[in-house]
């Protein structure tokens, strides 16, 4: 789909979802199949098209996990600004545990889309099939949508970048280090070595260790 076709079904679609802001019952959002679908495909070209390590300048906002719940995710956008106003990071971990993983996921992707050079989003360990299997995204999806839509889902999530530095300086990221990298420019030097899309353990991608293992944290 051309950017004159999806930017305006994106901005659609974002003002469609944020038509809930300060709703007490948290209820969820219809969104079409084919509107996740579109929105997938578009980020990720993006994401295959950007470094798996990312380089960026202040100022921007970096926020921790957000694990489906989507009600937060837009308190803190009406707390910080919402996106062009304000620049942000996000860490990973956007889905299982919460009871709007879809909702929160594709808010985040549809920002991505329309601002794509001042919204970043790193792969937590969430973004990993087997640990959706154990904590709830693949059943959510499953449940409102069907397994081919989430094996998409994990197309995308596997061209995701793991790390981010900010003006050379602060290293951002889901996991921990590696003992072996021991400087922003061991860990840069490193990362910029990997090629997306990574479908291995999610673990080892988002933690940047050789010994650990595909697990929750």
């Amino acid at each position: 789909m051309s950017n004159a076709a999806i930017f305006p079904m994106v901005q659609a679609l974002i003002e469609k979802m944020l038509t809930v802001k300060g709703n007490r019952m948290q209820r969820q959002i219809l969104i079409k199949e084919e509107e996740i679908r579109a929105v997938l495909t578009e980020v990720r070209e993006i994401f295959m098209a950007q470094p798996m390590l990312l380089e960026i300048r202040p100022p921007v906002r970096v926020c921790g996990d957000t694990h489906g719940q989507y009600y937060d995710l837009l308190r803190i956008f009406e707390k910080c600004g919402f996106p062009p106003y304000s620049n942000y990071l996000f860490l990973g971990d956007y889905v299982d545990r919460g009871k709007h993983s879809v909702e929160n996921i594709i808010l985040l992707y549809c920002y991505k889309i329309i601002y794509r050079e001042n919204f970043f989003l790193l792969r937590g360990n969430h973004e990993c099939a087997s640990i959706n299997k154990m904590y709830g995204f693949f059943d959510d999806v499953k449940r409102r949508y069907n397994i081919k839509l989430f094996k998409t889902f994990t197309d995308v999530f596997n061209t995701m970048p793991v790390c981010c530095v900010i003006s050379e300086k602060i290293i951002c990221m889901h996991g921990g280090l590696s003992p072996d990298l021991t400087s922003v420019a061991s860990v840069m030097t490193s990362i910029a070595h990997v090629m997306s899309p990574i479908a291995v353990s999610c673990a080892t991608c988002c933690g940047l260790t050789r010994r650990m293992t595909c697990r929750a944290s």
